[in-house]
């Protein structure tokens, strides 16, 4: 028992209080930022403590360990394990006994301290990867599908649809290959069917993007039918969809039931679009009591503004008053969520709070908002338009129901709009006097409204070319508004029209610094380079505004007319055939075309333009004048008169109309004759008929004997030429003036071909026979030409012009 007793050195005896200051240097703490083996420690893991193990018995070690009085004592730890931080044989323990830490039992025998085992050498390479490996090729084919679909998805947003397409049909190909493999390597159940589902959903909706319908219903039905596939049956959703685009309603409305059948309840938002949905296609259908149910449903639930517009068309359809005005409190009651326009003023002069609203004056968020009160305002004023006129004995009655409505709502600046539109209304009715009223109600409104109201009004003004009231009332607009683009165009307008164009000029550049998107001043501008003759800047000005308006025909008929009036026709002609192709049946372009043609010398196009011109306006004596004198230019002088009696019936008092009718006739020849005999039923026809036959005759045997001389020799050709003679002279025998016709037949035509002219004169629609007007003659003296066989076509048409 004893031996356990440890009695106090007798050294210490005379000093109870050596020893005190001294301290072991391992708790000194001030010098641990310079121990290496601690900082080491702390910055790895090996200065983490394992957790506490628990307590074996019969091993616990007395050690000695130094005390603050400088000797050695053999303390035990209650877990029966040295303290750390003990000193044994001279070595320094570290502050943990971990073997995990790089701390073993050769540390007690004098090894160096390495706890990141140093000393053991390099690690061993990594294994390499086995590419060839069945697991390696599924993984890397996994791979190549997930990028197949992601670069179409990303096709379609770019809007190359034909190559989405193709990267969608590629990823559903070598994910059938990736299906084959692992159903090879593992078991059916480790089938990645989110990867499936991927690629057939991706197919699909390209197939739909590109408006193969057929293809994309296939693709999802192998969707919808897979009962592996989670939530799959909303899908049916976008299947209604396609057969809506197909105008296939019932099929359409039956997919959509099926899909909100299988949505939970939960899934609020989802149902109410499908029911919106519904309802759309009901009022495509007609059947407008089943869409007022859908409509009112989802108002009750979850009101929004498609919805309570489509609601108000659906009221419209049936007639019924005092649901339209029900449903119009229920659109303008849709509240906008939204925030009001104080938040984005500064409330104070610190710059950190300047800064924050001015970052998000005009963010994402706040773009997002004001396009939804704008979608807002432009449901409302429609819906306005639409009902006030029918659910009051008259329009201004019902207009002044929904201002009142409307400026008992969050809307209350659209009142201002809605009487606005009022008076254009009241324009459209022709109602000038009424319209000129509402108007001028605003002139003691605020400057906005007013601006708004005196721009109509100066517009008014200025259509009934009252150009000083109009002036006046674009001054007030102005001054009210002078950013106002529209005011500014009109006061250019109003100086444009007194003659000061660089006046109006500089009115027009204002209105564009204040709205570079003003295409009325953009286009009135360049009308007033053309007037100051400043060519280049007139088409600068009309080809920019081409890039906007792709097919405005005034803007592609002002860009050729200023290549004409630079010289320029060949270039004219190209944008003139621009300008048909947006509007074919514009007369105006189709005879400017015509005229280019003809000017560069081109006659068969400038009749193709110029008739087909007739055609769609045959009331341009334009047209009609050059058309007459093509004809009698080209010797068809029986087509030019019923040109010329078409003008002579647009311009009756006009003399030189029938002068070209006159002139048609003496200018058509025998074969003419006989045709007006016939039609006005002369004794004489019969006659004028057997000498227009003998004379054909004689003709077809002319043509014969040239062609006969033609394929024989010189020699021959000589006797059958005699022989010819010979047989003339019989065939003429029967009349004692053959010869004279015979040597008459080269001034007439045959039977299918125009006459020729005696007289080489160009004729245009403006000529005049060199003769003047005829006079009636006697039929006998007519009668009396024709006996003695003088058939030259001047002296026939001259004599001949039977009442």
């Amino acid at each position: 028992m004893m031996q356990n007793v440890h009695l106090a050195p007798e050294t210490d005896e005379d000093d109870l209080y050596s020893g005190y200051n001294d301290y072991n240097p391992t708790y000194d703490t001030e010098e641990l930022e310079n121990d290496t083996a601690f900082q080491q420690a702390v910055r790895t893991s090996h200065g983490r403590r394992p957790p506490i193990t628990a307590k074996i018995p019969s091993t616990a070690v007395t050690r000695p360990i130094a005390t603050g009085y400088g000797s050695k004592t053999s303390l035990a730890s209650s877990m029966g394990r040295p303290m750390t931080g003990a000193i044994q044989d001279g070595i320094t323990r570290p502050m943990t006994a971990v073997r995990a830490a790089g701390f073993t039992k050769a540390a007690l025998r004098g090894s160096a301290f390495d706890p990141l085992g140093q000393s053991r050498g390099p690690a061993p390479p990594l294994e390499a990867k086995n590419e060839d490996s069945p697991e390696e090729k599924i993984r890397q084919l996994e791979k190549k599908v997930n990028e197949l679909v992601e670069e179409s998805c990303i096709a379609n947003s770019c809007g190359d649809l034909k190559l989405a397409l193709e990267k969608a049909k590629d990823a559903g190909r070598k994910e059938r290959v990736l299906v084959r493999q692992r159903e090879q390597v593992t078991t059916p159940e480790n089938i990645n069917l989110d990867l499936t589902y991927s690629v057939l959903f991706n197919l699909a909706s390209q197939y739909s993007a590109n408006e193969m319908y057929a293809e994309a219903l296939n693709t999802y039905q192998v969707i919808v039918k897979n009962k592996m596939f989670i939530n799959a049956g909303r899908l049916k959703v976008n299947m209604g969809n396609i057969y809506l685009k197909q105008r296939n309603y019932s099929k359409a409305i039956k997919f959509y039931r099926m899909a909100l059948d299988q949505i939970p309840s939960v899934h609020k938002e989802m149902r109410i679009k499908i029911m919106q949905n519904i309802g759309v296609t009901f009022i495509k259908t007609g059947r407008y009591s089943d869409a007022i149910n859908s409509f009112e449903h989802i108002m009750s639930m979850a009101p929004n503004l498609k919805a309570g517009f489509n609601l108000i068309l659906s009221y419209f359809a049936v007639g019924d008053r005092d649901k339209m005005k029900k449903a119009f409190q229920k659109l303008i009651a849709v509240p906008l969520e939204i925030d009001e326009d104080d938040k984005y003023i500064s409330p104070s002069d610190d710059p950190h709070t300047n800064l924050v609203i001015e970052a998000i004056k005009n963010d994402h968020l706040r773009q997002m908002e004001r396009e939804r009160k704008a979608m807002a305002e432009k449901y409302i004023m429609t819906a306005a338009k639409l009902i006030a006129p029918v659910i009051e004995t008259s329009f201004a009655v019902g207009y002044d129901w929904c201002v009142e409505v409307v400026k008992a709502s969050q809307y209350v600046e659209l009142a201002n709009d809605l009487e606005i539109n009022k008076a254009i209304t009241y324009l459209r009715q022709k109602d000038f006097n009424q319209a000129v009223e509402t108007l001028k109600m605003f002139e003691k409104k605020d400057s906005r409204v007013k601006s708004a109201a005196a721009t109509n009004l100066s517009f008014l003004y200025y259509l009934e070319n009252e150009f000083a009231q109009a002036s006046s009332y674009a001054d007030l607009a102005v001054n009210s508004d002078r950013y106002n683009p529209s005011a500014l165009t009109n006061k250019g307008n109003t100086v444009f029209a007194s003659g000061d164009y660089e006046k109006a000029a500089e009115f027009y550049k204002e209105a564009l610094r204040n709205d570079s998107s003003c295409t009325e001043a953009l286009y009135n501008i360049g009308l007033t380079y053309k007037r100051l003759n400043r060519l280049d800047e007139a088409l600068d000005c009309f080809l920019k505004l081409h890039a906007i308006l792709r097919n405005s025909a005034q803007v592609l008929y002002q860009i050729a007319n200023v290549y004409e009036l630079m010289e320029d026709p060949n270039q004219a002609i190209e944008w003139l055939m621009q300008l048909i192709s947006v509007v074919p049946t514009d007369s105006r372009a189709l005879s400017k075309l015509g005229e280019l043609y003809d000017s560069e010398g081109d006659k068969s196009q400038a009749f193709q333009y110029y008739y087909e011109s007739y055609r769609y306006f045959p009331s341009n004596i334009e047209v009609i004048e050059w058309l007459g004198a093509y004809y009698i230019d080209t010797q068809f002088c029986e087509k030019a008169i019923q040109y010329f009696e078409r003008a002579s019936l647009i311009q009756p008092t006009q003399v030189k109309w029938q002068l070209m009718v006159a002139s048609c006739f003496r200018r058509s020849g025998l074969r003419f004759l006989v045709r007006l005999c016939t039609d006005i039923g002369l004794k004489e026809v019969q006659e004028y008929a057997t000498k227009l036959k003998r004379l054909e005759k004689m003709k077809e045997i002319r043509e014969q004997r040239i062609k006969s001389g033609r394929d024989s020799s010189g020699g021959s050709r000589s006797r059958r030429e005699g022989s010819a003679g010979s047989d003339s002279g019989q065939n003429c025998s029967a009349s004692s003036k053959g010869e004279r016709l015979s040597a008459k037949l080269r001034a007439l035509p045959g039977t299918n071909e125009p006459y020729e002219s005696s007289s080489n004169k160009e004729i245009d629609a403006s000529y005049v026979d060199p003769l003047g007007p005829q006079i009636e003659r006697p039929k006998t003296a007519a009668k009396k030409r024709i006996d003695e066989d003088d058939f030259a076509d001047e002296e026939l048409g001259d004599d001949l012009l039977p009442e």
